[in-house]
């Protein structure tokens, strides 16, 4: 059965802020969804975030009518589709909260239950599944601006969970592409709890740039191994991903590059998406490989099936892979298409949004494969979640997204009835609300 989950605004934030719903973006506020989880139980969690930042407003203005602001806001969903309870936390250098922000912010429900929210530059922090505290924070303190610099504790800038209770990892080190900041190079897995005590280590099977520039001792990790010695300097996964692809992108060469958020297609089976340069004028065609990595590391192959040009995710940026590893089922939504491969990395299924049927699939990003099979798509105006049951057999799957498309706008109905949004901004007043 499908499901459809309002992204609400608490009611006190917006009589604090004062915020104007009726208001466009364009006057320096919105509201942006970032990720979806799932928990083994059923339950939803969603992370999204609002902000205002209007120009001329002093940095020390007082009245939070005026001042600016930024909240990221977690909800969790009963498997009824009812909130259950929501957190929030501030986002400026001045909030005093447990929660380690940075960017690409993502979240994960670990094999106990706990929620982990991960955001670049490996920043991890843990959450009761309630959502009433923080059990722990890995903060890497990796080169806040204007402070002198200081070792955290950190661990990863993403985490997904394998069916044995694995953990996939994306790390982030110094010097990607000659940048003088920390981007996204690393995957890995973790065999062993995370929790507040302690990590385990992460053993990086896949790289992307194979030298980052400027490494020193301090940016070498213990947690994140490579043939039994912390990665950094010129220890790290060989040949990278860009290497073993090399002569698939004429244009740019695969420098600067991007790694997309990895996924677990099985135990010992992983897709890593690769994407190339980026360009001001328009990306369309350029090319990126959606890579199977098994656990020793070897590229065993990839997704096969789309056309650079074609179907390409540089549109709309739409970078997001799910996976459902107790099937074995990829799937990757973009402006072209909803696409499904098998896992071998045969696409099995393309749901083309040049027709009617599925033209609405346009307006929605892909979050997550649920455990019991079913995917998370969030609508990009309407901040509203799709639950969409995913049958065990891919024949299958074009009837059930459109039958889950039809549910959609007769439980939106509903739910305009029942909460009376203001230009598709959803406030709620009775869920409890908890500040980390």
């Amino acid at each position: 059965m499908n499901q459809t989950l309002p992204l609400a605004l608490p009611t006190t934030l917006v009589n604090l802020h004062r915020i104007d719903l009726t208001a466009p973006y364009s006057r320096g506020w919105g509201v942006c969804a970032y990720d979806v989880a799932t928990a083994p139980n059923g339950e939803v969690y969603a992370l999204y975030g609002v902000s205002r930042y209007t120009s001329g407003v002093a940095d020390d203005e007082q009245d939070p009518a005026i001042a600016n602001f930024g909240y990221r806001i977690i909800t969790r969903y009963s498997t009824a589709g009812d909130a259950l309870a929501s957190a929030l936390w501030e986002t400026s250098d001045r909030a005093a909260t447990a929660v380690a922000e940075g960017g690409d912010m993502t979240l994960c429900v670990l094999p106990d239950g706990t929620l982990a929210v991960s955001a670049s530059p490996n920043n991890t922090t843990l959450i009761t599944p309630d959502l009433s505290r923080v059990v722990t924070t890995y903060d890497s303190k990796d080169l806040r601006p204007f402070e002198e610099f200081t070792p955290g504790d950190a661990f990863a800038s993403s985490i997904g969970v394998t069916p044995s209770g694995r953990l996939l990892c994306t790390v982030a080190e110094y010097g990607v592409w000659k940048y003088g900041n920390l981007l996204t190079n690393i995957v890995g897995v973790a065999d062993g709890a995370l929790t507040a005590t302690s990590k385990p280590v992460i053993e990086a099977l896949a790289s992307l740039d194979p030298e980052p520039a400027h490494q020193s001792e301090v940016d070498v990790r213990a947690h994140i191994a490579y043939q039994g010695a912390p990665v950094g300097l010129a220890n790290r996964p060989r040949p990278a991903l860009t290497e073993q692809v090399a002569d698939e992108d004429r244009l740019s060469g695969w420098h600067r590059s991007h790694l997309g958020r990895a996924v677990p297609l099985a135990d010992d089976l992983f897709v890593v998406p690769v994407y190339a340069k980026t360009f001001r004028g328009g990306s369309r065609g350029q090319p990126f490989v959606f890579a199977l990595v098994d656990d020793q590391g070897k590229m065993t192959g990839r997704l096969d099936g789309m056309d650079k040009w074609r179907d390409s995710p540089f549109t709309g940026f739409c970078f997001n892979l799910a996976a459902d590893p107790y099937r074995g089922f990829a799937y990757h939504l973009n402006r072209y298409g909803l696409y499904a491969w098998d896992k071998s990395g045969i696409l099995r299924v393309k749901l083309d949004t040049e027709g009617k049927a599925f033209k609405p699939l346009t307006h929605f990003t892909l979050t997550t494969c649920s455990p019991a099979g079913e995917l998370l798509l969030v609508h990009n105006k309407q901040h509203l979640v799709l639950r969409v049951p995913a049958p065990d057999d891919l024949t299958g799957l074009a009837a059930s997204v459109e039958e889950a498309l039809h549910g959609y706008a007769r439980q939106r109905t509903v739910l305009k009835k029942q909460w009376a949004p203001v230009n598709w901004h959803w406030t709620q007043r009775d869920v409890p609300l908890h500040r980390l």
